[in-house]
């Protein structure tokens, strides 16, 4: 009898000390407003309840708690939130659970209290180690912190990934190459997240553009410091198994991240999560009500957080799963990407332009393809 398909669980947390300055995902400050995220972590634990009663039996290979800053909540409701996805689909044999933090989160005890939760992997969310950058990006951490998070990191969980960002005004190719260096030298992550700097609208960073205040890097600018990020990785010993994610071995890999990358299904729970639930063989989009007292209501009167849960057509999974899968260094399986349809003459052009292989019934892109993937996800999909 075969094992039941893979499931993943998204936790998504608001509530935030500081709001950066960059950040465009649905969160909210953290004003210790404790009874409505205690109503809220129960809420979440109905809404899993619910979503496994729509999945059935799954093997469960990842839980995520992201946010937001999941490291503000009480490791209580950590472990509880972990316990209730163990006990509603079946937790595969090396099951990560991983936890964002802020490095101004980083108390011994409470990393103590989060391993005890469960907790097996922790994706510190560092971003720079020189403090002129981490005050630009509008952090509440300074380079100091950041160092005895990670050190304190490194204590309490078996694995520790950490999240750096560059594209930074007038960041040139030397300086972000030595801030990477220092950082793989003095931190010694396993994973590492490397984030070129976005201006996304709705942001304080938008508006700041917007009014002249600073200009974000522009393409060719930022495309050198993409490859120099690559380089330097790989000569470092990490593998880039996603476009902006990079492992020492196979094992350093993030199993969350590739159930997005391999189009698996994943549950998710809190304000404005999103979700893909495969159900009675087709799959689905949800996504939770994104302020938390809607989202409260919604499970109290129905059970779910969903706006909606929408069932995708056959032509939108075979889009999404391009996309993501082009991601990845796994790429996509051919039969998966049947309803585009792709045209056999623009993947022959693609291919003599060293930007696409087919190799094995599996789609990829090259380290070529992938700097300019957007554009060649359109032409695929066109």
């Amino acid at each position: 009898m075969s094992a039941p398909p893979p499931i993943g669980v998204y936790l998504h947390w608001p509530y935030c000390a500081r709001i950066c300055p960059y950040c465009d995902f649905n969160v909210r400050r953290d004003r210790g407003q404790v009874e409505e995220q205690a109503s809220l972590v129960r809420a979440m634990v109905a809404d899993l309840e619910n979503q496994a009663r729509l999945t059935g039996p799954r093997t469960l290979v990842s839980v995520f708690l992201g946010g937001g800053t999941p490291s503000l909540m009480r490791p209580e409701w950590a472990a509880e939130l972990v316990e209730t996805a163990r006990r509603l689909w079946t937790p595969a044999a090396r099951l990560e659970v991983t936890l964002e933090a802020n490095p101004t989160d980083a108390e011994a005890e409470r990393f103590k209290a989060f391993a005890a939760a469960g907790v097996n992997r922790l994706s510190l969310g560092v971003q720079s180690l020189d403090d002129a950058e981490l005050q630009f990006l509008g952090r509440n951490h300074d380079a100091g912190a950041a160092r005895r998070a990670v050190a304190l990191g490194h204590a309490a969980f078996p694995r520790l990934s950490v999240d750096l960002i560059y594209a930074l005004p007038e960041q040139t190719p030397q300086l972000w190459g030595a801030r990477l260096e220092a950082a793989l030298a003095e931190l010694a992550p396993e994973h590492v997240s490397a984030y070129q700097l976005g201006v996304e609208p709705g942001t304080a960073f938008h508006r700041a553009v917007g009014r002249g205040i600073w200009s974000p890097a522009d393409p060719d600018r930022a495309a050198d410091l993409y490859q120099l990020t690559q380089d330097r990785l790989g000569r470092s010993g990490f593998d880039a198994y996603e476009i902006s994610n990079h492992a020492r071995g196979e094992a350093a890999r993030s199993r969350h991240n590739l159930v997005y990358g391999r189009g698996e299904d994943y549950a998710a729970a809190g304000p404005g999560a999103h979700a893909r639930l495969t159900v009675e063989g087709v799959r689905h989009s949800g996504m939770g009500r994104r302020r938390p007292a809607d989202y409260l209501r919604s499970v109290g009167e129905s059970g779910s957080g969903f706006e909606a849960l929408e069932a995708l057509d056959a032509r939108d999974t075979a889009l999404e799963r391009l996309i993501l899968g082009l991601r990845t260094v796994e790429g996509a399986p051919l039969d998966e990407l049947s309803r585009l349809p792709l045209n056999a003459g623009v993947l022959r052009g693609l291919s003599r332009r060293r930007l696409v292989q087919v190799r094995d019934g599996r789609l990829t892109a090259t380290p070529r393809g992938r700097l300019v993937l957007d554009r060649l996800c359109a032409e695929l999909a066109a």
